[in-house]
């Protein structure tokens, strides 16, 4: 049989009120008997003392005893004058030798007295008192024994009432403790249907705050990871689908590249200069098909020895047309012997024109770009620099990642494209704003060989 929460915390305080009222009915018990014997020992020393009084017994001294006791007086002397404390001296009461001794440690039988219960002893005084042969009837209120005794009592009920009051505040706090697991357990069976909507986190600060804290930011990392695969899903089916489309267009500028060579051999005449730029133009398109390619491949570049001074020249020189068109400063700072390093061409290519590309379109016309390549402590840095006003913090945040782009005819790949060829040569590349320029800076582990022959 399952047993909830809220039943686990009560058996044991159950058990433990048990005890408590078992104890506290024993203890009340206990007070109440001997709240009476001390009522009954006080009643004894009372007579006591009037048994061994010096002096005649008269209203005063009577009135003054009561005031001290809380009990009611009946002095009979013989030939039947009568001394009370009570409004009237006719009261009623049993032959003294039928009533219990007042030295005794009974409160003796009740009895009415007008209108009130009463518990009377009596005394009879004997030789050597002054009024020998007098009786004395002591009668105490059953309220004042009452009240005593209710006040022994007290405690013990109190201790009682708080136990109960204990197991009604246990009952609630498990009943909100029983309800908040019970939200909390709603809230992963809607993580487990895919609803990662956060939970209000509840205003007491204890446990199951941090867990449902602790909930909510699993919540949130699985929506990233959703997120994730299926913006993985979609760049993988879009990279399957431009790889196809790519391999087929560069089919198409194979075949345009080879016309132009022809046209070239075939007619001697004609402007080399244009055919010049065209076949640019193509070789262009050429590597912005690779990027398509590249970047649908798993597979890690072929690696060799490659002159990086060299493939950065080559890359840089493609866009001198293009900056002169549009009246751009590029500057190129090489090294002037080769940069040797150990990587694959063509990512690497990749790299320097993506960046420079980029640089270009971001100043427009009448801009500055500037390129350089520097070795230092065996790694080569290439810095591209340009006069633009840098992406939009929307867009930086997310600069490297597929298909994010500022350009209104962008496709958002060439800076993905880099990423992924500076992580394949184990390199690092970082961007910033540096006096008012926009700055790219590649570093790449140069080899330990060409390294050596370098210093």
């Amino acid at each position: 049989m399952r047993l909830g929460i809220r039943y686990r915390l009560l058996v044991p305080l159950g058990l433990l009120l048990s005890g408590v009222v078992a104890a506290s009915l024993w203890s009340a018990q206990v007070a109440a008997r001997r709240a009476e014997e001390r009522v009954a020992v006080q009643l004894r020393n009372v007579t006591l003392t009037l048994r061994n009084l010096k002096y005649p017994l008269t209203t005063p001294i009577i009135d003054q005893i009561k005031q001290l006791s809380g009990a009611e007086f009946l002095i009979v002397f013989p030939g039947d004058r009568r001394i009370t404390t009570f409004a009237h001296d006719d009261v009623e009461v049993s032959p003294v030798d039928e009533i219990p001794e007042a030295d005794g440690f009974s409160l003796g039988p009740p009895v009415i007295v007008e209108g009130e219960a009463y518990r009377v002893r009596g005394l009879v005084l004997k030789e050597p008192h002054k009024d020998a042969g007098t009786s004395i009837y002591v009668f105490y209120p059953e309220s004042l024994l009452k009240e005593v005794i209710a006040d022994a009592e007290r405690p013990s009920f109190l201790g009682l009432i708080f136990g109960l009051v204990a197991v009604v505040f246990t009952f609630l706090l498990a009943d909100r403790f029983v309800r908040r697991i019970r939200q909390l357990e709603k809230q992963t069976r809607g993580i487990a249907r895919g609803d990662f909507s956060p939970m209000t986190v509840p205003t007491p600060d204890d446990e199951l705050r941090d867990l449902v804290v602790s909930v909510n930011e699993m919540a949130a990392r699985l929506a990233g990871f959703q997120s994730t695969v299926e913006k993985t899903e979609r760049l993988r089916f879009a990279g399957q689908l431009a790889s196809g489309l790519a391999h087929q267009l560069r089919n198409g500028v194979t075949g345009a590249q080879l016309a132009l060579d022809i046209a070239l051999s075939d007619l001697p005449n004609t402007d080399t200069e244009a055919i010049a730029v065209a076949k640019r133009q193509l070789t262009m398109m050429d590597v912005n098909l690779r990027r398509f390619i590249d970047l649908n491949r798993n597979e890690p570049p072929k690696m060799e020895p490659c002159d990086l001074a060299k493939i950065t020249r080559e890359s840089v020189e493609l866009f001198l047309p293009q900056s002169r068109h549009a009246n751009i400063i590029l500057t190129l700072e090489i090294p002037e012997h080769p940069v040797m390093l150990t990587g694959n061409p063509a990512p690497l290519n990749d790299i320097v024109t993506n960046l420079v590309g980029n640089a270009l379109d971001a100043v427009g016309q009448n801009g500055e770009v500037s390129v350089r390549v520097v070795v230092r402590d065996g790694f080569a840095a290439i810095s591209i620099a340009d006069s633009g006003p840098g992406p939009s913090p929307e867009i930086a945040v997310k600069l490297f990642e597929p298909f994010v782009t500022g350009k209104p005819e962008g496709i958002g790949l060439g800076l993905a494209v880099v990423r992924q060829a500076v992580t394949a040569h184990r390199g690092e590349i970082s961007w910033g704003r540096e006096n008012q320029h926009t700055v790219f800076r590649v570093t790449l582990p140069i080899s330990s060989e060409a390294h050596a022959s370098m210093k």
